[in-house]
């Protein structure tokens, strides 16, 4: 009876030194597990479950923690990309998210069957367990106070998770009570405080991940028929057909669009339609590996980078959507999507209009690439075939490096200056709170040397030739001009800020000496089977007999449909090829280049300059994240990944992918209104979970 005594003294004293909440956000204390004498060597072990907050399922999440391990994200990228047999692991959790078809944020989510507001949970769920108990079959009595209201208390076998749901903004007094089976009676006591990180991503198409679609187009082995601006016969060709498309493949009555719908609805699948953002973004890779690696924080991501981004168009004003939400369907397909800076200001107004304190932790950003027009010197180099040539000169997606180098030095400045000034209210007016992540170069062989040209991954389309000498030219400007001029803005270098301690900011590109072994020419005999045996270094990839090509489009000993775009392989930047057997991207909006029907060639040339060609695969935007990881740690002022627990499960025991669920409803619920109170700063990670037998079936709830 003494010592049980003696116990609840030492608590009445533990809550007359209990910190205040909004104390602890300052002070940041360290994490702490008490133990009540007679001494055992038993921790309590906590952590946040289902942390990434876009994922609805916590069986997506742990997926992820399954796969990663302490070698990095772009390890794990390709532990999972083998796991999924190159098809890609996000082709079915797309369907389990916190957004709508278009890529908009829910205003309440259903996550693991709970209502959550997305921006300003109420609560977050937590498992707890026993980690070094003494004995086996042994019953604990678990008390958890957080000051709200009377303490919850549970009874259950010691070696069970426990499972409960802790306060938004507040410290959970935790204790449990183990009697062991010759009578001693211990306590451990410990405080769980969850830190709820709220972050953005901003930018163009590299922040949104083009070119690798969470669910790739489904290839047909049947041929499709494409006209081009020519006379002759010779101006058919056949590539792959979209699998599931049952109109008209050849080139009779090709003006003739009555299945376009039809064609439409077998488009790849992405994040968001309008803005071609992919969950295989760098940026959701750092964010969800800072999930990961952080067993004691909540990430809350705002994804808002689109495809065709600029400064101008796309951050600070509205841009033209790349394609309609739900393609082929009668659901509203706006033209425009909303500039990125208003968007995340009405997006942080109504998170403060739940939580009043909730504010932005970090915002992260890669812009300018639209800026000089890089994908019309993409256009410059591959576009070779006179017509087509003319076209898209007359339409804006052939740009020359004078014009470029015109734009770089002159309203590239100003318009940075522009985008400063609007970021800075939205992170407290430190705009090191912005990580801005430079871009990898697309076109190097190695160091300091460009890809040599030519046909190899480009013979998608007939007038597609990679013209060496501007290559050379186009490489050298982007090392020597632009990428220099991007790291000197981003860090206000010289004259370009006003204020450098208060404009500066948090500048990535460790990443770029990596990129250099890895361009769009980049082989290997590691590469997957098709790359090696259908994409002809030659140029030579399709059957050119139009008879032949109807039925079987490639002239290798494989089909189509045995292409794989998440398969690793040597490059790490898609080529025309990629980006058509990937993504297969139907134009939206109006130009001189837009097609008059799904048979004409035109859009193969705005597919792939706009579609994804010379943009990262998914594991090049791994690299990325591996990159921007290490500054988002710094900033947030999270341990190293040294310091972390290794993942419960080794690769081979990867989780086997869900199918498809029901996709999230477009119309957004009202949400719950949280408490105001601020959230205290999270601890360091403690150790790795044990294996546990199921949760009981009596969860604690708040």
């Amino acid at each position: 009876m003494r010592s049980y005594c003696i116990f609840g003294l030492i608590a009445c004293l533990l809550r007359a030194w209990w910190p205040d909440p909004a104390a602890a956000q300052d002070t940041d204390p360290a994490p702490v597990t008490t133990e009540i004498t007679p001494p055992i060597s038993t921790q309590i072990i906590w952590e946040v479950k289902s942390r990434f907050r876009l994922f609805r399922s916590e069986a997506d999440f742990q997926r992820h923690v399954a796969a990663h391990f302490d070698d990095g994200i772009l390890a794990a990228e390709q532990r999972l990309a083998l796991q999924s047999d190159g098809r890609g692991w996000a082709r079915d959790i797309v369907e389990r998210l916190c957004v709508d078809r278009a890529g908009r944020l829910l205003g309440t989510c259903d996550r693991d069957g709970v209502r959550e507001s997305y921006l300003a949970p109420r609560d977050h769920r937590v498992g707890l367990v026993l980690q070094g108990l003494p004995e086996p079959d042994l019953t604990c009595v678990w008390t958890f106070e957080d000051g709200a209201g009377e303490a919850r208390q549970l009874t259950q076998a010691c070696d069970e998770e426990v499972i409960i749901r802790v306060a938004y903004g507040k410290q959970t007094l935790t204790s449990v009570d183990i009697v062991l089976a010759d009578g001693t009676a211990h306590r451990l006591v410990t405080e769980i405080a969850v830190r709820d990180v709220l972050i953005a991503g901003l930018g163009d198409s590299i922040a949104a991940g083009e070119g690798n679609p969470d669910r790739a187009v489904r290839l047909s082995d049947i041929g499709f028929c494409f006209r081009r601006f020519l006379g002759s016969n010779s101006s058919e060709y056949y590539r792959p057909s979209r699998e599931g498309y049952t109109g008209n493949r050849s080139c009779n009555d090709a003006g003739e669009d009555s299945r376009a719908a039809d064609w439409a609805r077998q488009s790849a699948r992405w994040e968001s339609g309008p803005c071609h953002r992919s969950l295989y973004s760098y940026q959701l890779r750092t964010t969800l590996a800072l999930a990961i690696e952080n067993t004691h924080l909540a990430v809350t991501f705002i994804p808002l980078a689109c495809s065709g981004a600029t400064i101008n168009a796309g951050l600070l004003g509205n841009q033209s959507v790349r394609e309609c939400a739900i393609p082929g369907t009668t659901t509203s397909c706006p033209p425009l999507t909303r500039g990125q800076i208003a968007e995340l200001t009405d997006t942080l107004a109504d998170a403060r209009r739940q939580q009043p304190k909730r504010s932005l932790d970090l915002v992260l950003l890669t812009i300018g690439a639209n800026d000089i027009n890089f994908s019309g010197l993409v256009g410059d180099i591959i576009i070779e075939g006179t017509v087509e040539r003319g076209l898209a000169r007359r339409g804006g997606f052939v740009t020359f490096v004078p014009e470029s180098q015109h734009i770089l030095d002159g309203t590239l400045s100003a318009d940075f200056a522009k985008l400063r000034s609007a970021l800075k209210p939205l992170v407290g007016g430190n705009l090191a709170q912005v990580v801005y992540t430079s871009y990898g170069h697309p076109a190097l062989a190695g160091a300091d040397t460009p890809c040599p040209g030519g046909r190899d991954g480009f013979d998608v389309h007939p007038a597609f030739n990679a013209n060496g000498s501007k290559l050379h030219q186009v490489a050298n400007f982007v090392s020597q001009q632009f990428l220099p001029k991007l790291k000197a803005l981003a860090l206000c270098d010289g004259k370009a800020c006003r204020d450098p301690a208060a404009e500066r900011m948090t500048f990535v590109d460790a990443h770029q000496a990596a990129f250099a072994q890895h361009g769009f020419c980049a082989r290997s005999n590691d590469d997957p089977a098709f790359d090696r045996e259908c994409f002809s270094p030659q140029g030579k990839s399709f059957e050119s007999d139009l008879a032949t090509a109807s039925q079987d489009p490639m002239a290798c000993n494989m089909t189509a449909s045995d292409y794989r775009p998440y398969l690793p392989r040597k490059r790490w930047i898609r080529t025309a090829n990629d980006s058509y057997f990937t993504a297969m991207s139907y134009p939206q909006g109006t130009s001189v280049m837009a097609p008059a029907s799904i048979h004409d060639a035109s859009w193969g040339i705005v597919s792939a300059v706009h579609g994804g060609a010379i943009h990262p695969t998914a594991e090049g935007h791994a690299a990325m994240a591996d990159a921007a990881l290490l500054a988002v740690r710094e900033k947030l002022g999270l341990p190293a990944a040294a310091q972390l627990p290794a993942p419960q499960l080794p690769a081979a025991e990867l989780p086997e992918a869900q199918p498809p669920a029901a996709e999230p409803p477009v119309a957004e619920l009202p949400a719950p209104q949280p408490p105001a109170a601020e959230l205290p700063e999270a601890r360091p990670p403690a150790a790795e979970l044990p294996t546990l037998r199921p949760p009981a079936d009596l969860t604690p709830e708040p």
